[in-house]
């Protein structure tokens, strides 16, 4: 399968302008909604719509499998493999839950965006002290049926291989007692690579396998569980070996 070439107008005369105007617009609404919704559950709504529009406007396909593993009701770690930036947005698409992510904290600052994390009840995490709070905040999630979303690698791949997994993230799965739902995601490395500015259209498979159970599982075994997860989505992520790039 042949790729169409990364697009520069299509990025800087309409993508930039269109995502800049979804930002604003919904990260208001979002902003705004926190005045009577301080669980965030509107603001996950604008998100949604944003990641939507953000997806459609840059003319990326979503092929979604493996629904009937999600229960919404239900609160989750969401573990995905990371390939692009547009990942948070196709997970936010692809998912029916009420999801969060675990982010480091100077996103905060971030105007709209940043204002939205920290308003609708996503954590910010200082990487450097994480400290025992973001276990009461995660506890207070699980509460209320609400899920988090992490990229164990730590950072894109550039060649869609996927990489380690690091072992502490999965500490949050097993002091909640929270299932891990494992997501592969294919492809979406052609939409924008790591290193690169422009887009293009492309075709993006997410696959959710079914739910891992953390119950009974000590922290010491938290590397044995990152492994076990790691090769769940590995086997989901294997591109075709056609695919190419123009």
């Amino acid at each position: 399968m042949r790729l169409p070439p990364y697009d520069w107008w299509r990025t800087v005369c309409f993508l930039i302008p269109a995502v800049t105007v979804y930002t604003i617009v919904l990260g208001t609404a979002s902003l705004l909604s926190t005045l009577f919704d301080r669980n965030g559950d509107f603001g996950h709504r604008c998100a949604r719509t944003w990641a939507w529009l953000i997806l459609k406007t840059t003319g990326v396909r979503l092929h979604v499998s493996g629904l009937e593993h999600v229960d919404p009701r239900c609160s989750y770690v969401v573990a995905a493999n990371h390939q692009s930036i547009y990942d948070i947005p196709i997970v936010f698409t692809a998912l029916p839950l009420q999801l969060r992510i675990v982010a480091k904290e100077s996103l905060g600052r971030i105007p709209f965006l940043g204002w939205h994390l920290q308003r609708t009840g996503h954590l910010l995490v200082d990487r450097t002290h994480p400290g025992a709070g973001i276990l009461k905040r995660m506890a207070n999630l699980v509460a209320a049926a609400r899920s988090v979303i992490v990229f164990p690698e730590g950072t894109r791949s550039v060649d869609g291989s996927v990489g380690r997994f690091k072992g502490g993230i999965f500490l949050l799965a097993i002091d909640s007692a929270l299932p891990v739902l494992p997501v592969s995601i294919a492809r979406s490395r052609f939409v924008m690579a790591k290193g690169r500015l422009m887009v293009r259209p492309a075709d993006v498979d997410v696959t959710i396998h079914p739910p891992i159970a953390t119950n009974g599982i000590t922290r010491e075994q938290a590397r044995r569980v990152a492994d076990q997860v790691r090769e769940v989505i590995r086997r989901g992520a294997d591109e075709p070996p056609e695919t190419q790039a123009i």
